[in-house]
Order: structure tokens, then C-alpha cells, then sequence
């Protein structure tokens, strides 16, 4: 089976790293080809990457507002390829292989990892996009929570099929043994115990509250800091914000990395703070680093963290319930090291990619017996 995943990648996050997580899983048994709209030239680092795992991987030239000319050029590749189904993710990716799968005679998957609904262009895009899934082969939802936003929006029941996020376990079998000393490099004078987050400094993420909820953690404790990854428009709000707490040193901005594995399993407690999310990878990654998770129950993230066994879950947008829960994990050792083992265990047997491509392989199987005649091994 010959399978193209078709993005819009203007930089390398959770959508991209589970296409490639799935391709890899699905070697030798199907070949995968990435396609990707150029953003700018944004794509490149994601294609790059693609192409450094032995995957094919081509760089669009047509894009919006050319909408009719994108729509001809990604049908000439999958006919071109001889592609046997489309898989697209995001809304423009959505649209356009929609179309272009129906000129090329491909089914066409879609896999909604989420909607933001940040802004009203943002919200527009999703009200389309979910036109479009109503008129695909298959809609794959990353969790229970996004497919019942999909039947919401009116996607018929029949088309949706939940396979869940995943990870590569196997990253977090043999810690980093430096993890806890470069967790605490990033800090003038270490704490006893540190808290982390990451993901993008953009508003669904909703940092701003987890700065707030750790200015009233900091206040009962002073042997806590808190250090958060990643990049985005927010960063200034966010530094602005940590200095008039007076935080400058117990809520440390870290950047983007692209090492999380070998970071995580230096950390305490991990918490997610979101307003929004799919099913969030990052909470998957610290499970499996055997770390116990605080998080907003947003999402699919109650499909992930099992209260009180591997985590917390707590309300959205309120800093007052995240930080008693965050004082709550913090408060004994051994039960949070406990918890971390168990997320671990659970992560292993119901998140990794093995598991998903399993799932994968039987859908693809389903949507091209027909056409083809041949199945994926």
C-alpha cells in the first residue's frame, strides 16, 4: 500500500511527529510519501526531517489564495504516485485533498487532532473544514473528546473512528542519566523540586494561568520552581507577567527544545494547563518518562490521565484548583513516584505507535480492499 499524508507545516510540532511516528511504524508494510504546503518556506525543517527518516517528501508550490492550481498539483502527485489513500491534517490540508483526492480518484482520510477556535478566521476554517469531513471517507479523531465535537458539528457517526495519539515509548526506557543536572542547569539556584510544562506560548495553552497558579504554589513553598518549554507569540506577555509576581528565578522560560526525552525524566511533576487540546502528546511523553501529571481536563487528556492513580485533573482557566493540586502532587514523595510508575506501565501498553498502526493498518484495510483488491500486511 502506497500512503501520502498531505500538511501544512509551519514548524515541527504534534501533527508532524505523529505522521512520522506512524510511517515509521507501518515500515516495511506501507510505503509512505509526505507531501506538505511550503508556509513560507516554514515546511522545510519537517520535510527535512522526513526525508533524514528515509521518507520521500515534496514541497508544494502552489498554496491559497491559488486554491484551484494547489488542488491540480497535489492530485498530479497522487496520481503521479500511484497513491492508494490520502491522509490530511488541519483544515487546509483537509480542503484542498478533499478535492484532490476526488480528481485523483483517492479516498481520503482526515485526522482531526483538534480545534482551537482562537480567533473568528480560526473558528470560520473549523466551521468549513468540518463541511469537508462530512463529505470524506474517514474522519480518525485523537480521542473520544474530539469525535464527540465532530458529531456536534454534524460529521454522520459512520465516517468517525477514534485511534488515539501515541509516542515512542522506547525514547524513555533507558533515562537520560544527566536528566535531573540539565534540569537544573536552567536555573541560577536549582530548587529542591521542579515542576514542568511545555508546548507553544500561544493562548490555548493557557501558560498565563500556570504562571498565576504557580505565584500561589511559590507563596506556601520556597523550595518549588517551575520550568516551561517551548516558543511562541506570548513569550513577552509571559516574561512580563512571571517578573511583576516577582518570580525571575522559580519560573524559568526554557525555549523550544527538541530533546524533551532526555529532559523530562528529570522533572517532579509535569503539568498541562490548557484550555483546549486534542490529546496532548507532551502529557504522554511525561508519562512515559514516569513522571505524574497535574492537567486541565480538557480534551481527550481525561482519556490519558486516570485520576488519582497516574495524575490530577482540574478545572480549566482557574489557578486556584491547578495549584492545590500541584501543592497536593508535590506533597509526598513516594505516592507521586508511584503515580509516575503507573503512568508509565499504562503509557507502554495503551499509547505507542505499534498499538496505533494496528489500528491504523485495519481502517486503511477496510477503505482499499475494494478499490484495490490488496490489503496492508
Amino acid at each position: 500500500m502506497h500512503l501520502v499524508h498531505l500538511l501544512a507545516s509551519p514548524f515541527f510540532g504534534g501533527p508532524e511527529r505523529q505522521a512520522l511516528g506512524l510511517a515509521q511504524a507501518l515500515t516495511p508494510d506501507c510505503r509512505t510519501t509526505f507531501l506538505s504546503f511550503a508556509e513560507r518556506g516554514l515546511a522545510r525543517p519537517f520535510l527535512d526531517r522526513a526525508r533524514a527518516q528515509g521518507f520521500e517528501a515534496i514541497e508544494l508550490q502552489s498554496n491559497f489564495p491559488r486554491v484551484g492550481r494547489a488542488i491540480d498539483e497535489v492530485a498530479r502527485h497522487l496520481q503521479k504516485l500511484q497513491t492508494d489513500l490520502l491522509c490530511t491534517s488541519g483544515y487546509k490540508p483537509d480542503i484542498l485533498g478533499w478535492r484532490a483526492g476526488r480528481q485523483a480518484g483517492v479516498p481520503v482520510v482526515a485526522i482531526a487532532h483538534g480545534w482551537t477556535g482562537v480567533t473568528f478566521k480560526v473558528r470560520l476554517y473549523e466551521a468549513i473544514d468540518a463541511w469537508v469531513m462530512r463529505r470524506l471517507d474517514a474522519v480518525v479523531c485523537v480521542s473520544e473528546a474530539m469525535a464527540g465535537r465532530l458529531r456536534a458539528a454534524g460529521v454522520p457517526q459512520t465516517k468517525l473512528h477514534v485511534i488515539r495519539n501515541a509516542i515512542d515509548a522506547r525514547a524513555f526506557e533507558h533515562p537520560c542519566p544527566d536528566s535531573r543536572q540539565n534540569i537544573e542547569s536552567f536555573f541560577e539556584r536549582p530548587p529542591a523540586l521542579i515542576v514542568g510544562a511545555a508546548g507553544r506560548l500561544s493562548p490555548e495553552k493557557g501558560f498565563d494561568v500556570l504562571i498565576t497558579a504557580a505565584a500561589l504554589v511559590c507563596r506556601q513553598r520556597n523550595d518549588v520552581g517551575f520550568l516551561l518549554f517551548g516558543e511562541g507569540p506570548l513569550r513577552p506577555a509571559l516574561e512580563e507577567l512571571i517578573e511583576g509576581y516577582g518570580l525571575q528565578g522559580r519560573v524559568v522560560l526554557g525555549g523550544f527544545r527538541d530533546d524533551l526525552d532526555k529532559l523530562l525524566p528529570g522533572l517532579d511533576l509535569f503539568v498541562l494547563s490548557s484550555h483546549t487540546e486534542g490529546l496532548p502528546v507532551a502529557v504522554l511523553e511525561a508519562q512515559a518518562a514516569a513522571v505524574p501529571v497535574v492537567a486541565t481536563a480538557v480534551g481527550g487528556t481525561p482519556e490519558v490521565i486516570l485520576e488519582g492513580v497516574t495524575g490530577y485533573l482540574v478545572p480549566p482557566a482557574q489557578e486556584d484548583p491547578l495549584a492545590v493540586k500541584i501543592l497536593q502532587a508535590l506533597s509526598t514523595d513516594e505516592k507521586r513516584r508511584e503515580m509516575g510508575r503507573q503512568a508509565a506501565h499504562r503509557v507502554r501498553e495503551e499509547f505507542t505507535f505499534a498499538v496505533q498502526a494496528a489500528r491504523y493498518r485495519a481502517l486503511f484495510n477496510q477503505l482499499t480492499a475494494e478499490r484495490r483488491g490488496h490489503v496492508c500486511a
